[in-house]
């Protein structure tokens, strides 16, 4: 029988959380290097962490058979909230002008059409991965010395998440077999297949609600709806080596998960063939190539 997880991830993720009084230098503040362009992202950012919210509707209604991983959502949704006030903290206290509404937050609160929990999970493991090193990148982007430290902490957050996401991930394999295994794989070819793609893969930026198309996605309920690709190409400079870096991490922990190597998304694609044949054997030849 399975053991749960929320317990031990509880005392681990507590055991590092970082206090928005104590912990971040606001003394350090320097005006002098702070633009108005830098503060829009900021804003931007800390309406994108809301997201959260529905995030985590959508999550306890998926998982309701699953209450071990709904408890889990009692941290992951706190600290992802957490990241989005201590944007918002940054710019009340030094940019009021710049600081998101509460319409502008509400705003990205919508229901997210149900989906399939396996393959969710995986597209959030992919999503923790990718916005730690859109993270790290904006705080080297960035000249401030205050914001360039929440960017470092709260990316140091996401990439703990990854690795809760990817216990869940170990324990569904143990659960469903080959069930998880196809979900997983067939996410994990998705999410590393970015540099195919005309927009940045990630969950805030897909579409999640059918009668709402096309503004389903959280960033297109934004205030600027293409400010991530801007941020992304032309100010933090997400360029092919930062993405290399994502689809490295996506194919590393995939191999540690799946318990052999995956060098490319090519191979990582023809592992998930196989399991697509096992499962539905004499229908492999019918499956989409992903990659």
């Amino acid at each position: 029988m399975s053991t749960m997880l929320y317990p031990e991830l509880y005392k681990s993720l507590e055991s590092v959380r970082w206090n928005m009084e104590k912990d971040i230098p606001w003394d350090r503040f320097d005006a002098s290097r702070l633009t108005d362009e830098q503060a829009m992202t900021v804003k931007m950012n800390a309406i994108t962490e809301w997201a959260a919210l529905p995030a985590t509707e959508m999550f306890l209604r998926d998982n309701a058979h699953d209450s071990d991983f709904s408890a889990f959502m009692s941290i992951w949704f706190f600290e992802e909230q957490k990241h989005s006030l201590v944007l918002m903290e940054y710019l009340q206290r030094f940019r009021p002008d710049f600081a998101p509404s509460e319409a502008e937050l509400h705003a990205v609160r919508f229901p997210f059409d149900p989906a399939p929990p396996l393959e969710t999970l995986m597209l959030h493991f992919c999503g923790e991965v990718r916005l730690n090193h859109w993270y790290r990148r904006a705080s080297e982007w960035h000249t401030e010395p205050v914001i360039k430290f929440i960017y470092e902490t709260i990316a140091r957050d996401e990439a703990r998440h990854g690795g809760a996401y990817l216990r869940y991930m170990k324990k569904a394999l143990v659960q469903c077999g080959d069930i998880a295994r196809a979900a997983f794989a067939k996410i994990g070819v998705l999410m590393a297949s970015a540099r195919r793609t005309d927009k940045p893969l990630h969950p805030t930026n897909l579409h999640v609600n059918r009668t709402l198309f096309p503004r389903d996605t959280v960033q297109s309920r934004l205030p600027d709806p293409g400010w991530l690709e801007h941020w992304l190409d032309e100010q933090i400079l997400f360029n092919d080596d930062w993405e290399k870096k994502v689809i490295e991490r996506i194919l590393h922990n995939l191999s540690l998960l799946f318990e052999r190597t995956f060098a490319t998304v090519q191979e990582l694609n023809r592992y998930r063939k196989t399991i697509v044949a096992r499962l539905n054997p004499g229908d492999a030849a019918k499956q989409p190539a992903l990659a």
